[in-house]
């Protein structure tokens, strides 16, 4: 594979993951609003909940996110995908269910793309991008090597084990 292949793999990686991770923000809702099924939410817990869900998803729960599977009078079910601790700390998780009560929920966001920072990390990688290509930042990967300059030497190193 040549060097402009990989560079341009490269590049549409770049691209595709700004256009698909893109900047998003949670947004409380409304007490009283109740989510759509399906929709991606977070749960800022209370000391009650991190008490009740101490045992199966850690002692120290600031935030869960994930899927709202199912809601009735009483709280929800969601498809974990992130649990965030009180002091930073991340744990990844597939789609387990999980029910919480409403009496454990402090705020109850929803999440949402973010048009206006996705445009703008967008445009900074594109940017970015063209910076480097402007200031000849990537050396010969769009140049082209087999051509030597007339005034110059070629010379061939060869490394014997």
């Amino acid at each position: 594979m040549n060097k402009r292949a990989i560079a341009a793999g490269w590049f549409g990686l770049v691209l595709s993951s700004l256009a698909v991770g893109g900047c998003y923000t949670l947004r409380p809702i409304a007490r009283g609003t109740e989510p759509t099924t399906g929709e991606q939410i977070a749960v800022q817990v209370n000391d009650a909940g991190r008490v009740a869900l101490g045992r199966s998803m850690g002692n120290e729960i600031d935030r869960i996110e994930g899927r709202l599977v199912a809601q009735d009078s009483t709280g929800f079910t969601i498809a974990v995908n992130h649990v965030y601790g009180l002091r930073g700390e991340v744990q990844v998780w597939s789609g387990e269910p999980v029910r919480i009560e409403d009496s454990y929920v402090r705020v109850l966001s929803e999440r949402r793309l973010s048009r206006g920072r996705s445009l703008a990390m967008g445009a900074v990688g594109v940017g970015g991008f063209a910076l480097l290509l402007s200031n000849g930042l990537l050396g010969s990967v769009f140049g082209n090597d087999s051509k030597v300059p007339s005034d110059s030497g070629v010379s061939l190193r060869v490394v014997w084990p």
